[in-house]
Formats: C-alpha cells, structure tokens, sequence
C-alpha cells in the first residue's frame, strides 16, 4: 500500500506539470512562439513518461483518471502546434498515449484553433482564418464518425458537442468578416 501511495504522489505531481505546461505550450502556440510550445511539449512528454512509468504497476491508479486528463492535455499541445502550422498531427502510438486521450487532445486542439482564428481576422487575414475554419471542420467530421460508446472513447461525445459549438460560432465570425470585406471592396470599386 506504501508503495502504491508514493507512486499516486509522484504520478499526481507528474501529471499537475504535463497540463501545466501543456497549456503554456497552447499559449505559446497562440503568441506565435513556435519553437517554444514545441520545447514546453518536450517537458510535458517528459513528465508524462515519468507518470506512466511510476503508475504502470498500479492498474487502478492508472484508470483513475489522472493520467488519461494528462494525457489529453499533452495531446492537445502537439496537435494544435502541428494543425497551426499545417502539419500532419502525431499519431498517439507516436505520442505514447491511448486513444481515447488521443481522440479528446485533438477535438480539444480544433477548438483552440478558434482563438487562432479570431487572431487572424483581427490581423485582417480572412483567407488564413477560412483555412483555420476548414481544418477545425475536417477535425469534427473524422472524429463525429467514430460511432463508440463513451466508456470507449473517454467522453468523445461531450468534447464533440462543445467542439460543435466552437466551430458554427467561428464560421459565424468568419463569414461575418468575409462579408464585411467583400462588402469593403464592393464600395471601394464604386467610389473609384
């Protein structure tokens, strides 16, 4: 029972630092710091290994959730670095995680691509930000075909239904910007 406590510890703190640094690579990825989000990601991996390794003798610590939310969180991180810059999203063998923390991280990631979006429309870059639109699109339509149940998936459905949310209320925006631009052009031709 010694054993199995400190080993909860060292997976608890493990686990606190994957989603603490997890999100400061999202950040990193907002602020346009590639370079950095990729090396708080390493740091994050790091510390998931270190939580898996020091959980894997313990099959009801493992389940109890922990892990699986770091494991999401990490996931998150690489794959929003990767769908920013247009990159193929790492496998979660590649990842080292399961695929239910797989599947959560990415519908997680598309809906991160909201603020990136939002950026870019404030930037003035409509096309980059129908891109975005595009790829969060692709991302529910992969992920709201897996036909599992929850218990399977580790709650796909819910992170599916707030993802929906995300992406019509960004193709409102983005629409909206479209609009207004076309709208812009459309005047300035006629003034000219």
């Amino acid at each position: 029972m010694e054993g199995r406590a400190a080993a909860r510890e060292v997976g608890l703190a493990a686990c606190r630092s994957v989603i603490q640094l997890s999100g400061r690579a999202v950040r990193a990825v907002h602020r346009g710091e590639p370079a950095r989000a990729a090396a708080l990601a390493d740091e994050a991996e790091a510390h998931l290994r270190r939580a898996s390794t020091s959980l894997a003798p313990h099959p009801s610590l493992v389940n109890a959730g922990f892990l699986h939310d770091a494991a999401k969180e990490y996931v998150e991180a690489r794959a929003t670095l990767a769908l920013v810059a247009g990159a193929p999203v790492p496998p979660a063998e590649e990842l080292g995680v399961d695929a239910p923390a797989w599947l959560n991280g990415l519908a997680e990631a598309a809906s991160e691509l909201r603020r990136h979006a939002l950026d870019r429309l404030r930037e003035g870059d409509t096309a980059r930000a129908d891109e975005l639109l595009a790829t969060m699109d692709e991302v529910f339509a992969e992920l709201v075909a897996i036909d599992l149940h929850d218990s399977v998936t580790g709650g796909l459905r819910r992170t599916l239904d707030a993802l929906r949310a995300v992406v019509e209320r960004t193709r409102g925006d983005v629409t909206a910007a479209v609009l207004q631009r076309q709208l812009r052009e459309a005047i300035d031709r006629r003034l000219s």
